[in-house]
């Protein structure tokens, strides 16, 4: 809603423009705390630097000068961009994109042109709903057409279509899948994952491949100090926060020399009012590296403010991308001197010094001093830390005394010959949470590939401390080095893990892509565009997989809009990112994917175990109208039971699924294949119409039967007898005894009849609420602490009961009262169900995977 300002040279003179009336061509001046107001080639810039970290995700400020370094626009100094803000010195420079042509532009008009497509579960749900349909309008066609032809009227004809498709459609699916992706949603929001879409959970369950962002997803977005080299050992620095938890530095005799220059040259401030924060958590105006230092020293020292306040600043020359080092005079209040304080580039800092500090005392640097500073310094690179070099020089007073009137345009004070002090490396540091999380995804099948625009090292640093590539696992090039022979003479096969840069991956074919990535498990794409992002994410796609992309730039939203689930990050996250995601995680917390995994598991199994819940009752409800056409019986089940078990009895029970905690193993099984791990699939059907079904069905005409029979009618007299039996006309027909009944007599029967199956299934749905609760695990190890559930069985019992015993039931929906025995017929049929399941399960939890049972029965 705040217009945003740009000062714009026009007509010879400087005037200040709305950013949306720049046009090409304008020259512009920007300083520091701007926003780069459009994409400007630069022709004048003083130590000008621009956090590119949300379009490239390097977390390093990058420096800005007119000359031009690479052919990658991204890359090379002499451009700036839409959107990111100038950290530290002034510029100049020609707006060379604006709107939509801008980078920025291009890669918002990248993502919004991309189609997602439908998620996996609309797609399993839609397969489902047309399966069904398909099944019902079968046998209810086929029904009908089978009572015409054997002279039924058209009307009872009818019935048995609608009977029959009645009792084939779950009407209860839509209510379930509903609250399933609800209830989820709102579990995730509890643990700080904001779901936007709620098919995404689901997705994310299915998901068999990871690509993500470096910079603020797995890392900090924040540089810290990891590494000391002083006093020549190296000691490591806790990036937690704890100064003292591996502070061994803080003894070192060579320690304060190098804080005293690490506090002084640094143009680093806390912003006000921070007392009361946790230091590591404080914001800080100024450079990221500066930031990190001041951060270390204000640990050590205390405050580094007042130190600052003591050693008053004489002269300062800013660091440069020519000198490559930062310099200032600083004059002891105390002892009343003045002392030079310098850091930048190693080699340009180590270069300068003739001495090293040492042991509390000064020795000329020799050839073993060399060779031991290079291969410290070649260390610390390879862990991807960035390595500043310090040095300082006390100045005689006799020669520059207090007031000396130092010179920054014509220097006339030593930067040669001076003390060198020590290495410092910083890193962006991994978030505590991420190598669990990585190991998680390991273990339930899910690959995780990091895809960044950092440097290639740091990226491969970053990747080895989470677990991304883990511990033993090579690459081509470090085979080719530790064999020493060419790169080109070692097997892609032999290689474990891969790196690959920006500029390889634009010469792959789509051949060659998908290879890599079926190749190897441990993935780091670096250096990469958000095009070649995209690429990544549809050459996964391509090969099956299920992708989710994690991200928190703008250069990730191409990708998070294509992946099958895009997952922004809530605090670092730009709009655009999270626009594009699916799912934001407002702690910008990986470790939370990993319970989205779990989450969106947990809601397939619990889908699957409602469908096959209702599914079940199918049988009994359809075999009645089977019995009808085949023995020529009277109705077992009516077509309003049908919908009171639908629509009443099974609806509560099925959608108490959704409360179900997840089984022991689901976080140990492969991630689901939606070729073959269908949501409806044949172990399924068979399980729910093939097994359960059809004991279901033998318990309900078991209590027709016995119901039949204590009323007279045994059941050889029931054959053939169903025209008869709905005659109007025939009040005389004859039972087993001899007994004539009315058509009303009758008709009274028959609706205990029905009451009864509709009873039966009741009693018998308890086991199948109860066995549907767990897939593999046992009942008694998996409990019942669904009280959701709990309740359903309660509540479709009390239901039942209301429906049958209720006065004027009998008359308006024609539901008898029972005899209590009625109720107890079905029972033994309910403990089978129960006892066949747990055998089923013991047999498959002791049998080799994919045993024969397994394959038939696990659905």
């Amino acid at each position: 809603m705040v217009p945003q300002y740009a000062l714009c040279l026009r007509d010879g003179e400087k005037v200040t423009l709305k950013v949306e009336e720049l046009t090409l061509g304008d020259i512009i001046e920007i300083k520091f705390g701007d926003r780069v107001p459009a994409d400007i080639r630069i022709i004048d810039a003083k130590g000008l630097k621009v956090d590119n970290s949300s379009l490239t995700g390097e977390s390093e400020p990058q420096s800005r000068s007119p000359e031009f370094t690479d052919e990658n626009p991204l890359e090379t100094k002499n451009l700036a961009f839409f959107s990111t803000n100038v950290v530290e010195g002034t510029g100049k420079g020609i707006v060379i994109g604006i709107g939509d042509n801008s980078v920025m532009g291009r890669i918002a008009g990248l993502a919004s042109g991309i189609d997602a497509g439908e998620s996996p579960i609309a797609k399993e749900l839609g397969s489902f709903v047309h399966v069904m349909t398909a099944v019902a309008m079968f046998f209810g066609i086929m029904f009908f057409a089978i009572g015409m032809v054997l002279g039924y009227s058209w009307i009872d004809s009818c019935i048995f279509l609608i009977g029959v498709t009645v009792a084939n459609v779950p009407e209860g699916l839509l209510a379930t899948v509903t609250v399933c992706l609800t209830l989820t949603a709102k579990r995730m929001a509890a643990k700080s994952c904001l779901v936007k879409n709620l098919e995404a959970v689901e997705s994310l369950g299915s998901t068999s491949v990871i690509c993500s962002d470096k910079t603020g997803t797995l890392t900090q977005n924040r540089m810290t100090v990891a590494h000391l080299w002083v006093d020549n050992e190296v000691h490591e620095v806790s990036t937690s926060g704890d100064i003292t938890l591996k502070s061994t530095f803080l003894n070192v005799k060579g320690w304060k020399e190098l804080e005293r220059c690490a506090t002084l040259c640094n143009r680093a401030e806390f912003k006000s009012g921070q007392g009361h924060i946790e230091i590591l958590k404080r914001e800080v105006a100024g450079d990221a590296s500066e930031a990190a230092l001041l951060k270390l020293v204000e640990a050590t020292t205390g405050d580094a403010m007042d130190y600052r306040k003591n050693h008053k600043k004489v002269l300062e020359i800013p660091f440069n991308s020519t000198n490559k080092y930062q310099v200032s005079i600083h004059q002891n209040t105390q002892q009343n001197e003045n002392f030079i304080v310098m850091k930048g580039a190693p080699e340009r800092i180590f270069e300068k010094c003739s001495t090293i500090f040492v042991g509390g005392k000064e020795e000329p640097i020799t050839k073993e001093w060399e060779d031991t500073f290079n291969r410290v310094y070649a260390e610390l690179g390879s862990l991807g830390e960035r390595v500043l070099g310090f040095c300082d020089l006390p100045l005689k007073d006799e020669e520059y005394p207090v007031g000396f009137p130092f010179n920054d345009e014509e220097i006339n004070f030593p930067v040669h010959k001076l003390r060198f002090l020590g290495l410092v490396s910083l890193i962006d540091p991994p978030r505590p949470t991420v190598p669990d999380a990585v190991f998680k995804c390991r273990s339930a099948g899910i690959k995780v590939i990091m895809v960044t625009g950092d440097h290639p090292i740091t990226a491969k640093a970053i990747a080895r401390s989470v677990g991304i590539i883990s511990d033993g696992s090579k690459t081509r090039e470090e085979i080719a080095i530790e064999q020493k022979i060419p790169l080109e003479a070692v097997n892609p096969r032999k290689a474990t893990a891969a790196v690959i840069t920006g500029s390889e991956l634009s010469t792959f074919t789509e051949d060659q892509l998908e290879r890599i990535l079926a190749w190897y498990n441990e993935i780091v794409f670096a250096r990469t565009s958000p095009q070649q992002k995209l690429i990544i994410v549809e050459g996964c796609q391509k090969l099956g997989a299920v992708v989710a992309v994690t991200g928190d730039g703008v250069n990730d939203s191409p990708a998070l809009k294509k992946a099958d689930i895009g997952i922004a990050m809530g605090i670092t996250g730009s709009d655009v990112s999270k626009q594009a995601a699916d799912m934001i995680l407002l702690d910008d917390n990986f470790a939370s994917i990993v319970t989205g995994v779990e989450e969106g598991r947990l809601i397939f199994d619990n889908l699957k175990k409602s469908i096959a819940y209702v599914l079940t009752s199918n049988v009994p409800e359809v075999a009645p109208f089977m019995m009808i056409v085949l023995a020529d019986i009277p109705l077992a089940l009516g077509t309003v039971t049908i919908l009171f078990i639908d629509l009443g009895t099974d609806i509560v029970p099925a959608i108490a699924f959704a409360y179900e905690t997840c089984e022991s193993d689901i976080m140990k099984r492969p991630p689901r294949n939606p070729k073959v791990d269908t949501l409806v699939g044949s172990a399924l059907i068979s399980k729910s119409y093939g097994q359960i079904g059809m004991i279901q069905a033998f318990g309900g005409f078991f209590t027709f039967f016995v119901v039949m029979g204590q009323h007279g009618f045994y059941p050889s007299s029931l054959i053939g007898i169903r025209r008869p039996w709905d005659a109007f006309a025939i009040n005389d027909l004859q039972d087993s005894f001899g007994q004539e009944w009315t058509f009303h007599e009758r008709k009274a029967l028959e609706y205990t009849c029905h009451t009864a199956f509709f009873v039966s299934i009741v009693v018998v749905q308890w086991a199948d609420a109860i066995i549907c609760k767990t897939r593999k695990v046992s009942l008694f190890t998996h409990g019942m602490n669904n009280w959701p559930l709990n309740f359903s069985l309660v509540f479709e019992t009390a239901l039942a009961a209301f429906l049958s015993y209720t006065p004027g039931m009998d008359t308006t929906l024609h539901m008898y009262p029972l005899r209590i025995d009625y109720w107890l017929t079905a029972l033994p049929f309910s403990i089978l169900i129960f006892a066949y399941d747990e055998i089923r399960k013991l047999i498959i939890r002791h049998s080799p995977p994919g045993s024969w049972l397994e394959r038939e029965t696990y659905y």
